[in-house]
């Protein structure tokens, strides 16, 4: 399965640097990496990221994983994929961009964009 991470191009660019990424303010604090499915990446991007220009959707291999995820439960009580462990680069499998439209929303990525209906409300 694929999991998504949402960060900053230039967080993105030194995490493929540096080979491992220990996380981003929010996950260091919780102790864990968090993760959104594609069902819940839209949703994650307007709650926690709304407008914010040179973000990214770094597309990443539950599988590649150095460590299996812990699925707890967050917004709503939905299952969220969770990482106590640094993440590795060679799990990532793609980086795409997530322009903000005309309208101020994120635009997703196609195959992240079909479960979510295209863009964030």
């Amino acid at each position: 399965m694929t999991i998504y991470k949402i960060m900053t191009a230039d967080t993105a660019d030194a995490f493929r640097r540096a080979g491992s990424f220990a996380g981003a303010e929010i996950d260091l604090a919780d102790g864990y990496i968090h993760f959104s499915t594609a069902t819940q990446a839209a949703d994650t991007l307007a709650r926690h990221f709304a407008g914010r220009d040179g973000l990214v959707l770094v597309s990443v291999d539950e599988d590649a994983l150095p460590q299996p995820l812990k699925w707890e439960p967050a917004r709503g009580g939905q299952l969220f994929p969770h990482l106590y462990a640094a993440l590795p680069w060679s799990a990532v499998v793609g980086v795409d961009p997530l322009p903000v439209g005309a309208d101020g929303v994120h635009q997703l990525p196609g195959v992240v964009s079909g479960a979510v209906s295209g863009t964030v409300v």
